[in-house]
C-alpha cells in the first residue's frame, strides 16, 4: 500500500475522531486519574475506539495510550501508534492546545502521520515522499537563525522554570500543551523548533515524528541519537525537533 493511500486512511480516521469529539465540550468534561496520575476522559476512550476500528488492518500492529498494550505488535512490520487526545489536561481545561495524533511505523521508522486540533481547526498531514500539508489559520515562520526562532515549550516545563536558562540564546519561547501538536507545527513550519528533556511515550511523539520525516526536519532523542519506534519499552527519554535550517544551532545548544 502506497503512502498516498495511508494518508487517505489517516484522514478518514481523523474525520471520524473529530465527529466523535463533537459530542464533548472542552473545558466542561469530567475526568478521572489513571494509575500514573495522568487524566483520562470519556472522550479519550471514545476516540481510541473509533481510531482502532478504522486504522489497523489484520497484519498491522497497534499501540495507543488508551489501549492495553499487546506485545504482538513487536512481530508486526507495520504498526499504528496513536494518542487519541494528546494534551488531555489542556482539553479538560479548555486550552486550545491539544490534538488527535496518528503515526504509522514501518520497520521501526515513521513513514506517515497526521494530527488534528479541533479547537483551532488545524490539520497537518504528511508521509515520506509526499511532503507535509497544513490546513489552518497560521502562516509559515521559517527563521534562518536560532536567535530569530519561535520555539515551542511545554507549558508545565515553563511554569517549573526549566526554560529560564535559555534566555541568552535570544529565541522566543512559546509555551504550549500537546507535544504532538508542537512537533506537527515544527514539521509544517509554524514553529521553528521544540524540545523536551522530560520522558515521553512513543504515542506522544510518533505522529509528529512521521510528519518531521515527511518534511525533512530533524527529529532526534535528547542525546542527539536517531530514535526507533515500536519498542518493547515505549518510554522515550526526551526529544528534539527542528526545521532543517536550525539543526546545527540547536545541536550546539543542547548536545
Amino acid at each position: 500500500m502506497g503512502h498516498a493511500q495511508n494518508l487517505v486512511r489517516i484522514s478518514t480516521a481523523l474525520d471520524e475522531a473529530v465527529a466523535v469529539l463533537e459530542e464533548f465540550t472542552p473545558g466542561a468534561i469530567e475526568s478521572t486519574l489513571k494509575s500514573g496520575g495522568d487524566p483520562l476522559t470519556e472522550a479519550d476512550l471514545a476516540v481510541d475506539r473509533i481510531l482502532r476500528s478504522i486504522l489497523p488492518a489484520d497484519d498491522e500492529g497497534w499501540l495507543s495510550e488508551e489501549t492495553i498494550d499487546s506485545l504482538d505488535r513487536l512481530s508486526r512490520r507495520r504498526v499504528w501508534i496513536v494518542d487519541p487526545i494528546d494534551g488531555t489536561r489542556e482539553f479538560i481545561d479548555g486550552i486550545p492546545q491539544w490534538c488527535v495524533s496518528i503515526g504509522l511505523i514501518e520497520d521501526g521508522q515513521p513513514v506517515a502521520g497526521g494530527i488534528h486540533n479541533p479547537a483551532t481547526s488545524e490539520r497537518i498531514m504528511g508521509a515520506v515522499g509526499c511532503g507535509v500539508e497544513y490546513t489552518g489559520p497560521h502562516g509559515v515562520l521559517g527563521a534562518s537563525t536560532l536567535h530569530e526562532a519561535q520555539v515551542g515549550a511545554s507549558r508545565s516545563e515553563v511554569m517549573r522554570g526549566e526554560w529560564d536558562g535559555y534566555g541568552p540564546s535570544g529565541f522566543t519561547v512559546v509555551p504550549m500543551g500537546s507535544v504532538a501538536y508542537k512537533l506537527a507545527l515544527v514539521a509544517s513550519g509554524r514553529l521553528d523548533a521544540t524540545w523536551t528533556r522530560s520522558p515521553k511515550n512513543e504515542w506522544d511523539i510518533a505522529g509528529g515524528a512521521a510528519l518531521l520525516a515527511a518534511s525533512g526536519g530533524w527529529a532526534a532523542l535528547i542525546d542527539g541519537s536517531t530514535p526507533t519506534w515500536n519498542n518493547r519499552d515505549t518510554l522515550v527519554p526526551g526529544f528534539i525537533a527542528t526545521t532543517p535550517s536550525l539543526r546545527d544551532e540547536v545541536s550546539a545548544l543542547l548536545l
